[in-house]
């Protein structure tokens, strides 16, 4: 037990349990997510579909697909997997989470395996993944590179990776925290630490380390004006996603 639990940080995991009946409350203090998902989306759905020849405007391109969302929340990325055809299992560390993901999930009429797990103890039993998506996680974790050691082992040889979080500068400080947190009053205090933010350098050689071969990093950069988020191929300097393949 000692073994499987070895990168989770109860103290992250408790700042997520206390907000866990908001997360499809778009106003709620899931707020940032819901406004970053369209645009998460796109990026994760194009990678999946270029990585296995899928055809995104067919029905259930994903179909055949195994797909592990790891910190899952809610389901906010894994009821649209669901929908377009993948076999989801939606995996999170924080137990108050999962009941609320269930019904949700069960509400719109989707099939999806949530378990209140960790990825540990999904490798320890010998699970395996097409995609395993990893966002807005790995900044959470008590050891970044043995939480994506982990997630690599359970990926299928082929199997893609899909990792977003936040850069540590200056800027990531103002806009994640004393923006998000103290400003715009979008998450509670406390939610983020700067610490713990990861450079997209840093990621890089966490995920080659993992046995992992990256092979895109894009940055989701928010415009207050029209105030929605877009995929940047230069701007990286706050959120941003990367991909990332296991040989074979």
């Amino acid at each position: 037990m000692q073994a499987a639990q070895s990168t989770i940080d109860q103290h992250e995991v408790a700042k997520f349990e206390a907000m866990a009946a908001e997360w499809w409350d778009p106003n709620g203090k899931f707020k940032p997510l819901h406004m970053l998902n369209p645009c998460r989306l796109d990026y994760i759905t194009r990678q999946i579909a270029a990585e296995f020849d899928r055809d995104l405007s067919s029905d259930a391109p994903f179909s055949g697909l195994r797909i592990l969302d790891i910190g899952c929340g809610g389901g906010l990325l894994s009821e649209p997997m669901a929908r377009l055809g993948a076999d989801v299992v939606g995996a999170d560390a924080a137990e108050r989470n999962i009941p609320v993901a269930r019904v949700h999930a069960e509400q719109s009429g989707l099939n999806i395996d949530y378990r209140h797990t960790t990825a540990e103890a999904l490798a320890a039993s010998g699970e395996q993944f097409d995609a395993v998506l990893n966002m807005e996680v790995v900044e959470h974790v008590a050891d970044p590179q043995e939480f994506l050691n982990v997630c690599a082992a359970l990926l299928k040889p082929g199997g893609l990776h899909v990792c977003s979080t936040i850069n540590r500068n200056l800027k990531s400080y103002g806009m994640a925290i004393i923006g998000a947190e103290y400003v715009m009053r979008w998450l509670p205090k406390g939610t983020h630490e700067w610490s713990k933010f990861i450079t997209p350098d840093e990621l890089y050689g966490f995920l080659s380390k993992a046995g992992l071969n990256p092979v895109d990093r894009k940055g989701f950069v928010f415009n207050p004006v029209s105030w929605s988020w877009s995929l940047s191929d230069r701007d990286l300097s706050v959120n941003y996603v990367t991909a990332a393949v296991k040989p074979g």
